[in-house]
């Protein structure tokens, strides 16, 4: 090829992201053009409504796949945890790159950490998963939305809407502001959003010649991770509207996989482990998914979608 259009997002962190692979694609191919095409997504214009009100994460994807499809760009590139589990006809994945820190971070400018937080302290977040996990361990305080890029979220907190903000570790360190971090969640207390931390690439699903161009972007680690992440979060039809977590780790040639299930408001939080060899990473995926329906999680994820 001797051009690469890539589409984005236009906010900081997600023309970042893009930067970095057409840096990527130009070390790989320094004889071709590599281009961004930035874009505003419908889940960038609503900022007044949560995700899990207004359709979830799929908002962010919607006109990047509309460039993909009419030919005005060739790839987009996407923070994993926002796209969508089954991905639409006629698009892939053709590519998940290595992964940043995937846990989440406190963001704080008067205390050290969440368990400093006194009773009632405000807390902002976008997430679901966040707030089920917060109101389960810290019951004391109130969880409240929070909506916006990066330094939107952070001038809220500066302008003292919030006692504390939580927000993935990876994105701030990407902009350069991982000073701004008091404590990075450990994910036993945190457990990540699937695919949390690792940027994928989507191209139309009829692009053989450009999927074989990408697979240098490819770490086989963090997809085999990521896919098992993905395939727990695809059995029990994972959206923003749903309180899932999913993180899995890599030792050698095993797969370790984590998940839970709950309720927003923490009153219920089911949790299941598997390992499995790499090579069946989906297949894990669904075994753990298996053990959270057979621990009450279908009922459970039915009742949250009703109270939606």
């Amino acid at each position: 090829m001797k051009k690469f259009v890539i589409a984005s997002r236009e906010s900081r962190l997600a023309m970042w992201q893009a930067e970095h692979i057409k840096a990527r694609l130009e070390t790989l191919y320094p004889d071709a053009e590599v281009r961004i095409l930035g874009m505003t997504t419908q889940g960038d214009r609503i900022l007044d409504k949560t995700l899990s009100k207004i359709g979830g994460k799929g908002l962010f994807v919607k006109e990047l796949e509309a460039a993909l499809m009419e030919g005005r760009a060739d790839l987009a590139v996407h923070s994993i945890k926002d796209v969508p589990m089954t991905l639409p006809e006629g698009f892939a994945l053709a590519a998940i790159c290595e992964r940043e820190d995937p846990r989440d971070a406190f963001v704080s400018n008067r205390h050290a950490a969440l368990a400093d937080l006194p009773e009632g302290a405000v807390v902002g977040t976008s997430s679901l998963r966040r707030e089920a996990q917060l109101r389960h361990r810290f019951p004391h305080l109130r969880i409240l939305p929070l909506r916006g890029n990066v330094q939107t979220r952070l001038a809220k907190l500066d302008n003292g809407e919030y006692d504390a903000i939580i927000l993935a570790a990876a994105g701030l360190k990407r902009l350069g502001l991982g000073e701004r971090i008091r404590h990075e969640l450990a994910v036993e207390e945190s457990l990540p959003a699937p695919g949390q931390g690792a940027l994928g690439i989507e191209i139309r699903a009829d692009r053989a010649d450009l999927a074989a161009l990408l697979m240098p972007l490819n770490d086989p680690d963090t997809h085999a991770c990521v896919s098992a992440e993905r395939a727990l979060s695809r059995a029990l039809g994972g959206s923003c509207q749903i309180p899932l977590g999913a993180y899995a780790t890599l030792d050698g040639e095993t797969l370790t996989l984590n998940g839970f299930v709950a309720h927003p408001d923490g009153s219920v939080m089911l949790a299941a482990d598997a390992v499995a060899p790499r090579d069946y990473a989906d297949a894990l995926g669904r075994t753990v998914a298996s053990k959270l329906a057979d621990a009450g999680a279908l009922p459970l994820i039915e009742a949250v979608l009703k109270d939606a």
